[in-house]
């Protein structure tokens, strides 16, 4: 939530959407190049870590894996900095930003992952939070009061640099990420290193359709904004980029509640997939996930307007807001994959994984290239949708025949259904008028307690 309140600050004090556009492409880029350098292993950690055979040597395998690869990239990375900004387009300016938070990030993967395995969510939090404190306690100095510092104190003024915003963004996050590495440090000092070429192997095998996965996913989830800048090119492109960017975080609400949702589910699913019950346990999860995202997908919708004049202040990012309830839904649609998936992950058939995300991501690449000429930001958010709505329909009908799971598809379907016309009646009908769309969210908050009172008694209960 922080992240997401730095959206006031940035679209307020940024020079305008094309330097948030700038931000947002090289969030971009970093979440890419974040997904190659974990290449699948903290997936794998999780299977192999729960096989007695392996056990004692999965963490010291997959951490010295991670180490090796990291220092690997980012000597590369340093040394080829021309070559690098050429390809892709970033300004060697950003680019060692770029390099130092990737280099930092990856080295917290497996560390961060053992957190989740040992069930330490506590210590997993507060790091997580001190990461983000750091960040947005930063930014807000950097941003907002150096300017004014600088003009009265002759040490700020040393530090202060004009035209330097993007800049200093980038700086935040490369503290933060350092600070974060400084934290979890203690964990490469408390591990056994023993590495197991064999369990390596495998986890290699396992992981290279998770990274797929990942490649693809991020393509669906942040190549759009790339997009928008290549092919409407010039500061246009970096102006749409900007504008759906911005509003793009107001989906964030969704994307915090089904990222959460995963990051605890996951563990679960493997450690439970012996149960007998466990079919019966991954339909019920899956089920209340689609109840509270149906809920978040009608209450923004319905208070867009607020959240738009209070975490955009700056009006000229507004003619991106049509896309909110696309991407809402795109990201619920997002979270039911991730719960539909769990098939492939306990079957050992993550190749599926690998497939159904790259139809994502070819669906995603081939609606832009479409839609963005015509219809620029608002084609990028329906072929975000189209990728994720496709990929969790895959995701279930591969999964009736690998691994069976009796999801209640009826009220699944009436949920969704309810959820996504109220939001369109709510938005693009009556224009998030208050005296329609709040009755509406009320409507369908009675009919969820009408159909669930007895499960939710009985959840309340235990």
């Amino acid at each position: 939530m922080l992240s997401f309140l730095l959206v006031i600050v940035h679209t307020k004090y940024l020079d305008g959407p094309v330097s948030y556009g700038r931000v947002t492409i090289l969030f971009s880029w970093v979440i890419v190049f974040n997904v190659l350098l974990a290449y699948g292993m903290e997936t794998s950690f999780f299977r192999f870590l729960n096989l007695d055979q392996f056990k004692n040597k999965v963490t010291s395998t997959s951490a010295i894996s991670i180490v090796v690869s990291t220092l690997v990239f980012g000597v590369l990375a340093f040394l080829g900095q021309d070559l690098i900004s050429s390809l892709i387009g970033i300004e060697k300016e950003f680019l060692i930003y770029v390099i130092l938070i990737l280099v930092l990030d990856a080295l917290v993967i497996i560390p961060f992952a053992s957190l989740r395995a040992q069930e330490r969510p506590i210590r997993y939090s507060v790091i997580k939070i001190t990461n983000v404190v750091i960040y947005a306690s930063l930014n807000v100095f950097f941003l907002i009061f150096l300017p004014d510092l600088s003009k009265e104190v002759d040490w700020f003024q040393d530090i202060y640099i004009e035209n330097f915003e993007v800049q200093y963004i980038f700086m935040s996050l490369v503290v933060a990420s350092a600070v974060t590495l400084l934290l979890m440090f203690p964990f490469y000092f408390n591990i056994k290193y023993r590495f197991d070429k064999e369990l390596w192997r495998k986890m290699m095998i396992y992981g290279t359709p998770i990274l797929i996965s990942g490649l693809a996913f991020a393509i669906n989830e942040h190549f759009d904004k790339i997009l928008l800048e290549w092919m409407v090119g010039g500061e246009e492109g970096l102006f749409d980029s900007g504008a759906y960017g911005a509003c793009y975080k107001l989906a964030l609400f969704m994307t915090l509640f089904a990222t959460a949702f995963r990051m605890g589910i996951e563990p679960f699913f493997f450690s439970h997939a012996q149960d007998k019950n466990a079919p019966k346990t991954y339909a019920m999860i899956t089920q209340y996930f689609v109840i509270f995202g149906s809920v978040i997908l009608i209450a923004v919708v319905t208070f867009s307007d607020f959240l738009k004049e209070n975490m955009i202040p700056n009006s000229d990012y507004w003619g991106a807001m049509v896309v909110v309830p696309i991407i809402l839904l795109a990201n619920l649609c997002l979270g039911i994959y991730h719960n539909l998936s769990v098939w492939y992950k306990i079957t050992d058939r993550t190749k599926f994984g690998a497939y159904i995300s790259v139809v994502g991501a070819i669906i995603t690449l081939g609606l832009n290239l479409i839609l963005i000429p015509k219809y620029s930001y608002l084609g990028s958010a329906i072929a975000t949708l189209a990728a994720y709505g496709s990929m969790m329909v895959l995701s279930w009908y591969f999964g009736r025949k690998y691994y069976p799971i009796p999801y209640n598809l009826k009220k699944i379907s009436l949920y969704l259904t309810l959820s996504i016309g109220f939001s369109i009646l709510s938005f693009y009908v009556f224009d998030s008028n208050y005296m329609i769309s709040i009755p509406l969210l009320l409507v369908f908050l009675v009919i969820l307690y009408a159909s669930e009172k007895r499960e939710l008694k009985q959840i309340l209960k235990k």
